[in-house]
């Protein structure tokens, strides 16, 4: 059976939400502490350290974090493609709040992939590059 449009909306704008989250994980964890060191605020980010002690953990292990990032963002993805043409409501007020939620969803989803895309780049391919 296949899911109400409601339901497949609500379920499209809660996983844009999740993927945002988990992309803003990568953020914290690898281009935050990049940007402090390249600005020369090291001691800012040894208070930012000492503050929250799993930004080191999260660090150590950037590779599962992107991984359960990407999942996100691809399931995420597969939702937002389903409900892309989803039916509205007829009522006017309802199908205004229909459409308004998905615009705001696919604008969720696109931020979340540019900064899962900063988090990668800072993670892996500039300090492969040497560069800053």
């Amino acid at each position: 059976m296949a899911p109400r449009p409601d339901e497949a909306g609500k379920a499209s704008a809660w996983s844009s939400w999740a993927a945002l989250f988990a992309s803003s994980g990568t953020l914290i964890c690898c281009a935050l502490p990049a940007l402090l060191v390249a600005m020369g605020a090291g001691a800012a980010l040894s208070t930012l350290v000492s503050a929250v002690p799993g930004l080191v953990w999260v660090s150590e292990y950037k590779e599962a974090a992107f991984a359960t990032a990407g999942l996100m963002l691809a399931f995420s993805s597969v939702l937002q493609w389903r409900n892309r043409s989803a039916p509205c409501p007829l009522d006017p007020a309802l199908r205004q709040a229909c459409l308004r939620t998905r615009k705001t969803s696919t604008r969720v989803y696109g931020v979340s992939v540019l900064i899962y895309l900063v988090g990668g780049w800072m993670a892996f391919i500039q300090p492969w590059l040497g560069t800053f």
